[in-house]
């Protein structure tokens, strides 16, 4: 269908129009596709290069790239970057075609007999590499408040207690987790679309958690099920992927995804067509350092998206932590792409793991 450029394809938001002007079943006969999409933060990433041999070659112990730091043993020449201690950072400087000094040190042996090495590096000069993002998409996201004084760091930015404003992660309806509850036509393998190059998904993510309470219509009410993804650095856009540093939580990206969602049943279209107003999200106090943060309840996106949230007599205000711009943005690139052939469309050949990967430390 894609090949003879039948395929019907349009946005999450689209469809929910469509769905609104002719009902459920026609808009479901006139769409094979829904494109979803989100751009939010995340510090659950890593850079792996691949490096050449220098001359004499050397086995890289510790080594900085720009301001990123990292140790070695993957390899000679193969390097891990967290994204939190500083490669956030380096990667936005590569991807603007910079040049970044290198310095790399290593215990000298018969093969490798070189001790230290200080060059620059730029993207080209960079065989190969990969952006691994450990938790790219998730069903759900959360609201953060703080019932203690003054501003409480969170994962998304601070906010200020006691509960003076509110931060939420997910973009509710058009989102991945939202228009594809379960995250069921992803698994292993599975193409998206990352900040315009083509990532895949190789397994469950951080925190994957299915088997978590739902609403009746199946969307998750927590964060549950995620994957995580491995996408070409050197096909990445600087437009839809951004480095951004939190004073206490060091630093991170905003990282625009998109994904297809193929419409197989009325089911899953009946899933697509939810709206905001019928979404819930979780509100968690970050100002109580717990592993399972104390729960004030869940809101709407609706009225997450207004602004100002509820509870009894207090009103609060609450801001995205992501960006709906570059979501839509990506999701209309997706959409030009499925209908012009050149993004692939797969079903998994299993889908992800129902095992929990959220297993508490004690």
């Amino acid at each position: 269908m894609q090949q003879h450029g039948d395929l019907q394809v349009c946005t999450a938001a689209q469809f929910r129009d469509r769905v609104a002007e002719l009902g459920l079943e026609q808009a479901f006969r006139q769409t094979h596709v829904v494109v979803a999409s989100e751009a939010g933060f995340t510090a659950q990433a890593s850079l792996v290069l691949h490096l050449g041999p220098s001359d004499p070659p050397i086995r890289i112990e510790r080594c900085r790239l720009g301001p990123a730091e990292a140790g070695g043993g993957h390899g000679n020449t193969d390097l891990i970057l967290p994204i939190q201690s500083g490669g956030a950072a380096a990667l936005e400087a590569l991807l603007k075609g910079q040049q970044l000094p290198f310095s790399a040190s290593g215990q000298a042996s018969p093969q490798q007999p070189r001790q230290e090495l200080e060059t620059q590096l730029s993207l080209q000069q960079i065989g190969a590499g990969q952006l691994l993002l450990h938790r790219a998409i998730a069903e759900n996201g959360v609201v953060a408040v703080s019932s203690r004084d003054g501003l409480t760091p969170t994962p998304w930015g601070p906010v200020l207690g006691p509960m003076g404003s509110a931060l939420f992660s997910c973009a509710g309806a058009g989102s991945i987790g939202m228009t594809m509850p379960g995250l069921q036509a992803l698994g292993p393998g599975s193409p998206v679309l990352v900040a315009g190059a083509v990532g895949w998904v190789s397994g469950a993510g951080t925190g994957h958690n299915p088997l978590v309470r739902r609403q009746a219509s199946g969307h998750a009410i927590s964060p549950g099920a995620s994957c995580a993804v491995s996408v070409d650095l050197h096909g990445l856009e600087r437009r839809w992927i951004r480095a951004c540093e939190q004073r206490q939580e060091g630093s991170g990206l905003l990282v625009a995804v998109a994904a297809p969602v193929p419409l197989l049943d009325l089911a899953a279209a009946r899933q697509a067509a939810c709206g905001n107003e019928q979404l819930q999200a979780p509100v968690l106090d970050y100002g109580i350092p717990r592993r399972v943060r104390p729960s004030l309840g869940s809101v709407s996106y609706s009225q997450l998206l207004s602004g100002k949230l509820s509870f009894g007599d207090q009103r609060i205000r609450c801001a995205p932590a992501h960006s709906p711009r570059l979501a839509a943005e990506i999701g209309a690139e997706l959409c030009e792409r499925l209908q012009a052939g050149l993004f692939p469309i797969r079903l998994p050949l299993v889908g992800l793991p129902q095992r929990p990967a959220l297993l508490p430390l004690e």
